[in-house]
């Protein structure tokens, strides 16, 4: 991330918590104790933000300031509500289109999706809190600013959104090379939310599980694999064909 986002200090993170900044990450140093300290704690998990503890050699690594234990990273964007950005859609007569990206780490893959979701007029990107490539400079920048037009919302879990777009009427497609259906037949043409998986392990089986429909990308080579964003476009351009059908 870059410098301008780096804050450091118990006060002036107590304080930025306090002004409701968009925090995207804190590392606070194991084993610190005293008022300020635990102030800084109890206000963040009031405010819902999980930190991170580590050793002060880290922290030591971030900055030469005098960091007094505790280092955060202002986000570079504002997030958004779900629900509020599905009911909108559905309010205005637009058929919602989100995506949800469950445990994509590379920000490379984040910022091209982020740039292809623009492009397809995706409604809303969803991530989760952790196990996420972080919403930072170098994302924004290989999305060509994409993640400053698309909405990206933030989830405790991915799963808490999956059930959040069922009870609002979406379908939830999960892409996964293990369908039996390929993405021709995904239900692409009515409200969904499309998960897309990390490079190794794919979707999590869970959310597998809990989808309404799974989408394979029929393949004939060898490799038999495509990177994440590059199956982002394909799946996301197969919702466009079909709503423009």
């Amino acid at each position: 991330m870059e410098n301008d986002q780096l804050i450091y200090g118990l006060r002036p993170i107590l304080q930025a918590v306090q002004d409701n900044q968009t925090i995207e990450k804190v590392f606070l140093q194991k084993g610190l104790s005293g008022s300020l300290y635990s102030q800084l704690e109890g206000t963040l998990r009031d405010a819902g933000i999980e930190p991170k503890y580590v050793p002060v050699e880290k922290l030591d690594r971030v900055t030469r300031g005098n960091h007094q234990g505790a280092v955060a990273y202002l986000s570079p964007i504002d997030f958004f509500d779900l629900e509020e950005i599905i009911v909108a859609a559905q309010e205005q007569g637009r058929i919602p289109l989100i995506l949800a990206l469950d445990r994509i780490t590379d920000v490379r893959n984040f910022g091209a999706i982020a740039r292809t979701a623009d492009c397809c007029g995706v409604d809303a990107i969803v991530i989760p809190k952790n196990d996420s490539a972080p919403v930072s400079a170098d994302a924004i920048r290989t999305s060509t600013g994409a993640l400053l037009e698309v909405p990206v919302c933030k989830v405790a879990h991915i799963k808490d959104a999956l059930f959040l777009a069922q009870s609002l009427g979406l379908k939830v497609i999960a892409a996964t090379e293990k369908s039996e259906t390929d993405m021709y037949a995904a239900p692409f043409m009515e409200g969904c939310m499309l998960i897309m998986g990390n490079e190794e392990t794919g979707v999590h089986k869970s959310l597998i599980q809990l989808s309404d429909a799974q989408a394979l990308i029929p393949m004939s080579g060898q490799i038999n694999s495509l990177n994440v964003s590059v199956a982002t476009g394909v799946l996301l351009y197969e919702a466009v064909r079909q709503r423009k059908a």
